[in-house]
């Protein structure tokens, strides 16, 4: 898989002729680990409770992110992710909801929902963003 084979959504262009995205979106490279199942709150992602997914992000927003995954996710999921933005290394851990999955020939395009949470890293996640928005 290359970079040349991602894009964003299914259509080129949207029925309406209309851009939906209502924020300026991050081109990057990153990376995003989703647990199969959500873990109770308080307990680390890293125990081996349940399956992390390892997934490729594309298209960031401080409300959003698509992802590249082998596996389908179920549209309305709410899970746990962690993810890394460049080779930065800081790791935010976020609670995500699915809001669309779509068949690709190399796998599956997700995109998710970043969703507030006072346990998670949500405003360290927003900032982040932000920051990396301004740089680029």
């Amino acid at each position: 898989m290359s970079d040349d084979d991602y894009e964003f959504g299914a259509e080129k262009v949207l029925p309406s002729g209309q851009e939906l995205r209502q924020e300026y979106r991050l081109i990057a490279r990153a990376r995003a680990w989703i647990l199969s199942e959500s873990p109770e709150p308080g307990s680390e992602m890293d125990g081996d409770v349940t399956e992390k997914l390892e997934c490729q992000v594309r298209d960031i927003s401080a409300r959003g992110f698509s992802l590249l995954c082998t596996q389908a996710l179920s549209r309305e999921s709410i899970l746990s992710a962690e993810i890394s933005l460049g080779d930065a290394g800081e790791r935010f851990v976020l609670t995500v909801e699915v809001v669309w999955c779509r068949d690709a020939e190399w796998g599956h395009r997700v995109g998710v929902r970043v969703l507030e949470s006072d346990e998670t890293d949500y405003l360290e996640w927003i900032e982040a963003v932000a920051v990396a928005l301004t740089e680029n």
